[in-house]
């Protein structure tokens, strides 16, 4: 499975992105998908995950209220909009297909993943 992450960009501080991930395969549309994020210095931390049919979305205290993530084609494309976005959001966004069907927060649920997209969130 090829993960192919879109979306990113600059942005100010309470603007609005939305990213998209689209699996190359179809059978990926069985499996959980998610978003991760990496900033400079700092490990990789879980963002958003949904479950293989678009339901049980999870989210990170974080970004709750702010981020939305949902699924479309069939499954095949995962999409996480980011509202009120805030300069420590600023990371490197990476998007992942799940070892298994039900979303999950752990970065060993996760088999496949993107290339990352860049957000920066000016202040």
């Amino acid at each position: 499975v090829q993960l192919q992450a879109s979306g990113g960009g600059l942005v100010e501080t309470g603007g609005s992105l939305t990213l998209s991930c689209t699996a190359s395969r179809r059978t990926a549309s069985n499996n959980a998908m998610a978003w991760f994020r990496q900033a400079p210095g700092k490990e990789r931390e879980f963002v958003a995950a949904i479950s293989w049919n678009g339901g049980n979305p999870l989210y990170a205290d974080s970004v709750k209220g702010r981020f939305s993530i949902t699924r479309q084609y069939a499954g095949a494309t995962v999409n996480l909009k980011m509202n009120d976005l805030k300069p420590e959001d600023t990371a490197v966004y990476y998007c992942a297909a799940g070892r298994g069907s039900i979303a999950t927060s752990g970065n060993a649920g996760y088999a496949y993943w993107g290339q990352g997209t860049q957000v920066t969130v000016s202040s």
